[in-house]
């Protein structure tokens, strides 16, 4: 079969492989279509901190069952299904206790394992989510990031009736302001700077500000009045916007820190602790925010088509990524199609 293998920063290379042997309780699937996400970008560029070379990439995908290990009965040839990628040790605290997703060892596919750009891929069946029956290949590989978002929302708690500002319209802050509003939110406004981010965000029924036109603080007091936010979403992962996120957080507020912060943040722990804030991470999904995203997906809540902007052919992998760094913000999600 043909993998795409990044042998070093910006270099892809295509290598005949064969298919892994399928053991017990694994599956093999087939390949249909593959998202690229931001920290993919991090890892073209080589400014990946946890992931070193050559890498296979391709996280967030979809698949069709192509062949069943011994002892799999919850999944038959032809069901279409995405992939957990996470690999974990079992035995730490977290793993333990539920929260697998903070393994004290974890490994993602894509990054530091194994990941899924090739035309075939094996896989534990327990890391295997069926997708419903009339769900699109495309979709099925957006189940990913909306699992992200839902997470990133279930850390919060229940969001409904709740005043939710999210920072950054790019993909997954795009999701997780639709989730928000999904489960109920009563108002929910998100923040971009790109005029094609905003209206790919009034397109999804967004209520959007530009900060560049006016401020956070004052589009807060604009949608909310003097209650202020009750939540807000950090979706860019810049030290900037999390200052400003303390900055303009009502007293008593939550703020939840989804964006990948890359450098040391300067923040104002005297105002957090005088005005009783709350700073909570948020780390990819576990299996019950897949089961939501499908959920939200099934009951016509998502937006996906509007965030879909552009497709690539398996055969120009670097492709996808080039297409990237020339459209800059108007490249929401890139699919790579595994037919072409």
């Amino acid at each position: 079969m043909k993998q795409a293998i990044m042998l070093e920063p910006g270099r892809i290379e295509y290598r005949d492989v064969p298919v892994p042997e399928v053991g017990p309780g694994q599956i093999e699937v087939k390949i249909r279509k593959i998202g690229v996400c931001g920290s993919d970008i991090h890892v073209w560029h080589g400014k990946h901190p946890y992931t070193s070379y050559p890498v296979v990439q391709g996280h967030e995908v979809s698949a069709v069952v192509t062949k069943l290990g011994e002892g799999v009965t919850e999944f038959k040839v032809g069901d279409l299904v995405t992939i957990q990628p996470q690999v974990v040790c079992g035995k730490c605290y977290p793993c333990t206790h539920g929260l697998y997703n903070d393994c004290e060892e974890l490994k993602v596919m894509g990054f530091q394992t194994t990941g899924m750009a090739s035309e075939y891929f094996v896989v534990d069946a327990v890391k295997t989510i069926k997708l419903p029956d009339g769900m699109s290949d495309e979709h099925g590989a957006m189940i990913e990031p909306l699992a992200v978002a839902c997470h990133a929302v279930r850390r919060f708690g229940d969001i409904a009736g709740k005043n939710v500002v999210v920072i950054g319209g790019g993909p997954i802050g795009n999701l997780v302001a639709q989730t928000a509003k999904a489960k109920g939110a009563a108002k929910v406004i998100i923040t971009e700077i790109s005029d094609y981010r905003l209206k790919v965000a009034e397109k999804c029924g967004l209520i959007t500000v530009n900060p560049t036109q006016t401020t956070l603080r004052d589009a807060i007091r604009s949608a909310f009045g003097s209650d202020g936010a009750d939540v807000i979403f950090e979706c860019i992962g810049s030290p900037k916007t999390l200052e400003e996120a303390v900055e303009v957080a009502r007293k008593g507020s939550d703020i939840i820190v989804v964006g990948v912060v890359p450098d040391l943040c300067p923040i104002n722990m005297g105002f957090v602790q005088d005005h009783e804030l709350r700073l909570i991470g948020s780390a990819m999904y576990r299996v019950e925010d897949y089961r939501e995203a499908i959920e939200l997906v099934g009951k016509g809540l998502i937006e996906f088509d509007a965030l879909i902007t552009h497709r690539v052919p398996f055969s120009d992998y670097a492709g996808a990524y080039r297409l990237i760094e020339e459209q800059k913000d108007k490249a929401m999600k890139v699919m790579i199609d595994m037919e072409k």
